[in-house]
């Protein structure tokens, strides 16, 4: 039998597995595995994995653990998560120079006479029928992409954390899973400030409106889905605007409202505020705290973690409960999303300072809290790579650690989407039930 390396499927959303295998070598015969992928801008990065054949002669990444290699144990996709840039100090961008472009992860099995074998799979944001347009008017800057088909579709508004911009890969495969997507920028995008000070809340009281208004959402069902900040963010816009929203989705979110931290106008400094409202400063934690420090971040052992300074500030009850979150406005189901070893800023801490207060106030929506113990603060969605642990901070530059390890960022961010799908699609049949006429 001549030895054959297959990938299926071999064109499919980014969000599913594929089945790697080789099959026609010898029984026990030693293969290496290699993938490749060019992501962000013009970057290699590559895995490898070495693997023994079974007595079929077979090597099955369903079911083989490599005998050595970037990954360890049993992952049918270890070689795309465990990629690194082939070029150390590389850009960090995982996806393609255009956001949401389809991706091709080249797969290599090189034997030891040297033949080698090749295949290939294309892992796609967009789904096929996807529309993308950029959105740029009452002051937005965006890009919405709808689902194939004539609607009305429910809708996801996504909102990104610190590092600013527009997340066209998350609201891509929202759309591609039935969801009118807005990704919508309010800092580090065109024509808009390079910072996070300062932002006025209206743009996103003006989004949601805009969604009503033009999208005419299935059953009125608008979500929100931010990380980091926006996380933060999603909360905060649920409690303010509540008859907007119809279901909020956390990514490593924060129970309170923080300060404009890394992402802020150097002129006005990291303890200025970062969300204004009708003019005014959304009060935030670190103000008049008796207890909050940079230090353990400033003066920190590398790679440091900035969760340790943030932890500081929750040492003050008066201070948290004056920039407390009133989620308890929110009219709709939560979903939490958190990490134990978030190096960034305490989530899992954060998320259940969230869970207690729902429960506090007897929540009538479904309320939901993944944690993932000794995971980092990245969690995405599935079969991206997960290796780049330290970098700069977009805006400030400064290092620091996201925490977390390779293969439990990999699992959450698989697990975590499992979550967040099943999680809309009950959101969606509650709004709907809701709205059904009465008999």
């Amino acid at each position: 039998m001549t030895a054959q390396l297959t990938a299926t499927p071999a064109d499919a959303l980014i969000d599913v597995p594929r089945h790697i295998s080789v099959q026609g070598l010898a029984p026990g015969e030693v293969v290496t595995l290699h993938s490749r992928t060019v992501r962000g801008p013009g970057v290699v990065w590559r895995s490898s994995a070495r693997f023994a054949a079974d007595t079929a002669g077979q090597v099955d990444l369903q079911r083989d653990a490599p005998l050595s290699g970037s990954y360890s144990g049993v992952s049918p996709m270890g070689l795309v998560w465990s990629q690194a840039p082939e070029t150390e100090g590389a850009p960090r961008e995982v996806f393609g120079a255009e956001p949401a472009a389809a991706l091709t992860v080249e797969v290599t099995a090189e034997r030891g006479d040297k033949t080698v074998l090749q295949t290939q799979f294309v892992q796609r944001l967009a789904n096929v029928g996807v529309t993308r347009r950029e959105v740029r008017e009452r002051g937005l800057v965006g890009t919405l992409f709808l689902p194939a088909g004539p609607g009305p579709h429910p809708a996801v508004l996504i909102l990104n954390g610190s590092g600013g911009g527009i997340n066209e890969p998350r609201a891509a495969l929202y759309a591609s899973h039935g969801y009118a997507a807005l990704a919508l920028g309010y800092f580090k995008a065109p024509g808009l400030s390079d910072y996070i000070s300062n932002t006025r809340l209206e743009i996103f009281e003006t989004a949601l409106q805009w969604m009503h208004e033009t999208l005419k959402p299935a059953n009125g069902f608008v979500a929100l889905s931010g990380q980091s900040r926006g996380g933060e963010l999603v909360l905060l816009l649920g409690s303010l605007f509540p008859h907007l929203v119809s279901a909020v989705i956390g990514y490593v979110p924060s129970a309170v409202v923080n300060c404009a931290q890394n992402a802020c106008d150097p002129a006005i400094g990291r303890e200025g505020p970062a969300w204004l409202y009708r003019d005014q400063p959304i009060p935030d934690v670190w103000q008049n705290n008796r207890s909050a420090t940079w230090a353990p971040w400033d003066d920190g052992p590398q790679p440091r973690r900035h969760t340790l300074a943030l932890l500081t500030s929750l040492q003050d009850p008066e201070a948290v409960e004056r920039a407390r979150i009133r989620v308890e406005n929110i009219r709709g189901p939560v979903l939490l999303l958190s990490a134990s070893d978030d190096g960034s800023w305490p989530s899992s801490l954060y998320s259940r300072m969230v869970t207690e207060r729902l429960a506090q106030f007897k929540h009538p929506h479904a309320v939901q809290h993944l944690d993932y113990e000794g995971g980092g603060h990245s969690i995405v969605f599935p079969y991206v790579p997960t290796t780049q642990l330290v970098y700069a901070h977009p805006v400030s530059r400064r290092q620091s650690t996201t925490g977390g390890s390779p293969p439990v960022n990999a699992h959450a961010d698989e697990n975590s989407w499992a979550g967040v799908l099943r999680f809309l699609e009950l959101a969606t049949q509650a709004q709907k039930a809701q709205q059904a006429p009465k008999a």
